[in-house]
């Protein structure tokens, strides 16, 4: 499949009406991608919803998002979350992360995010 193709489906599915299984299909295909692109694309998608299930996928889960082990998508999510215009939620899901999470490294993560959250704005 070519990468116009993929980004088109990516796109479609970040505006398709049923929210919460676009939102999963995203996150099953797309955040699980061996292809850096593709999941890529796929967060920023996520973070371009600001919903508090799609911002979770891409602000908590290990080896997603801001916790990507590639660092081209880490530093794409991280860019994405300073491009909100609306990051109150995106606040909110850091600090529970940082106060709550089991795993150090996703603190950690979560606690650096969020000091440039702040200093973005």
């Amino acid at each position: 499949m070519n990468t116009s193709r993929i980004n088109n489906i990516i796109d479609a599915l970040s505006k398709h009406e049923d929210a919460q299984e676009a939102i999963r299909v995203l996150n099953e295909v797309g955040t699980n991608s061996p292809i850096d692109e593709i999941r890529e694309r796929t967060v920023q998608a996520l973070i371009r919803k600001n919903t508090h299930d799609a911002l979770k996928i891409a602000l908590i889960e290990k080896g997603k998002g801001i916790h990507d082990l590639s660092t081209r998508v880490a530093m794409s999510a991280i860019n994405e979350v300073l491009a909100l215009e609306d990051k109150s939620e995106a606040i909110k899901i850091l600090e529970d992360t940082m106060n709550l999470h089991s795993d150090e490294t996703v603190r950690d993560t979560a606690r650096s995010v969020r000091a440039l959250v702040e200093f973005s704005k």
